[in-house]
């Protein structure tokens, strides 16, 4: 028997089928676009999106013929929610919450209502607008008849399980990134739906991560190439599941995710102390596993190193054999010194902890004998500056930073690994198998249908050690240096910014 997890990002689907022998027997992968019909507005095309997903489903269905699969389950990105009628149709496009700023008008009148510090004791997020609760108040608002007319807003790894059969359920996991959810009761919280204004009858079921959804319809079984009767295992948050696939059941470990955002996400097992982790912009949400809990502090990452692909390196990138290939020719060009160059990473909204929503993108230092080697190696020194302080936030708080695990498809990068090992100044590990989020996600689909008995038994079997990136002195203390000159220069772009809306106003 084998198990399937399918990884869904904000611009591309991965799906792996593992075995019991603790090999990866097939992966197949597809990317697709974001739309931006005007500034402040990020899209998916929902339909295209699932049919993509369902190409990679049927890809490696294909290939695992002589290993059936047995269980699926999906970790997916958070807070972008779909419309779908009762019929399992989907009715409209994806608001990609995490990089669109439509609802930012809504969120002072929500934190008026409830207060922004009991909100937090009921869903410890900060209120922002690259959540979902925004979204679904502006849909509301601007696109009333869609509102009407949709029988669920479902996340996107719970909409696929819906598509392929299952039942309607979204895990705790996926439900905090709402900021409609309340963590202690692990329900809808009636408060927080009442002060939006929204319809609550509009939400699946919550349940935990880990709960057997259903099995993949005859009809879909057969369009995909998959056995009858395989199990669908409602799964979580990217980052959850990614923690899981880095070998993170338990608490006091950190893992560092990187995909087309990086987000480094520590592990408790109970809910800290709220005022503190609210003080430092920090969020506290379910992991996928029973009694253990995990934050967030995330931006764009891949995203940046994807955009600098397509822009400059286009005609190769068109021509390429295959994606990482281009990747590699062009980590190639980068000068093994720390670059000239300040790049501030906030090409989109932040994550947390500072959760900018006027984003303003910036690279400076440049000179006509700067190469396009400096400008990508730069991209990835501001990634990497971006989470510097909130390290030490981590390590003030007690939270072990001793060491970060380092998953998804950056973390192929032998060069992004050691940069953030000399900027951050300790260790990443890189497992063998990179991609955490199929993973994590197999693994929990062979917990809940009685493959592992225990987090541990299926850890044990797949996640190795591959390498170890330790921190450069020298390059550390050069990049120190540089962290306080990006720190000002980020101090100077929020006045540009905020010069630039009161210059529109006029």
């Amino acid at each position: 028997m084998s198990l399937l997890g399918l990884d869904i990002g904000t611009t591309g689907s991965k799906a792996a089928v593992y075995s019991l022998d603790g090999r990866c027997r097939a992966t197949a992968y597809r990317e697709y676009r974001l739309r931006q019909p005007r500034p402040g507005c990020v899209e998916l095309d929902a339909r295209h999106v699932v049919d993509q997903i369902l190409s990679v489903l049927r890809e490696v269905a294909v290939k695992s013929r002589k290993d059936p699969i047995t269980a699926l389950s999906i970790s997916s990105m958070g807070e972008a929610l779909t419309p779908v009628s009762a019929d399992r149709r989907i009715l409209g496009d994806c608001i990609v919450a995490s990089m669109d700023t439509r609802g930012q008008e809504y969120l002072d009148a929500v934190a008026d209502r409830v207060g922004r510090a009991a909100f937090y004791g009921i869903n410890p997020n900060t209120l922002a607008v690259t959540y979902s609760l925004p979204k679904l108040m502006w849909i509301r608002k601007h696109e009333a008849a869609l509102y009407r007319k949709a029988h669920l807003f479902l996340p996107w790894g719970d909409l696929i399980g819906y598509l392929l059969g299952g039942e309607a359920m979204i895990s705790y996991s996926m439900a905090n990134r709402t900021l409609l959810f309340d963590i202690r009761k692990e329900e809808w919280s009636s408060v927080l739906l009442k002060a939006s204004g929204l319809d609550g009858d509009k939400l699946p079921r919550t349940v935990p991560s880990g709960t057997v959804a259903g099995t993949v319809s005859n009809e879909m079984a057969r369009r995909l190439g998959l056995p009858r009767g395989v199990r669908i295992v409602v799964g979580g948050h990217d980052q959850s599941c990614n923690a899981l696939g880095a070998g993170i059941y338990n608490h006091g470990k950190a893992v560092c995710g990187i995909g087309t955002f990086e987000c480094i996400t520590p592990v408790y097992d109970h809910i800290p102390n709220l005022a503190a982790v609210r003080r430092e912009g920090l969020n506290v949400e379910h992991h996928i596993l029973p009694g253990l809990y995990v934050s967030f502090i995330y931006n764009q990452a891949g995203s940046l190193v994807r955009w600098f692909r397509d822009t400059f390196a286009f005609a190769e990138a068109g021509n390429r054999t295959s994606r990482q290939d281009i990747y590699d020719r062009l980590a190639a060009e980068m000068p093994k010194a720390p670059t000239r160059l300040l790049v501030l990473p906030y090409f989109e909204p932040t994550g947390a902890p500072r959760f900018v929503a006027d984003a303003t993108g910036v690279i400076a230092g440049l000179k006509t004998g700067t190469t396009r080697g400096e400008i990508l190696k730069g991209i990835m020194e501001g990634v990497t500056f971006y989470f510097a302080e909130s390290m030490e936030t981590l390590r003030s708080l007690k939270i072990d930073t001793s060491e970060l695990v380092a998953t998804g498809g950056g973390a192929k990068s032998d060069a992004w690994l050691q940069i953030k090992a000399d900027i951050l100044g300790v260790p990443l590990l890189r497992p063998k198998i990179t991609e955490c989020g199929t993973l994590g996600a197999a693994l929990l689909a062979g917990l809940s249908t009685g493959v592992f008995k225990t987090p541990a038994e299926g850890v044990s079997l797949f996640v190795k050690v591959d390498r170890r990136f330790e921190p450069h002195a020298r390059r550390h203390a050069v990049y120190r240096q540089r962290y306080g000159a990006y720190r000002d220069l980020f101090a100077k772009a929020a006045r540009i910014a905020t010069f630039r809306d009161s210059s529109s106003a006029t």
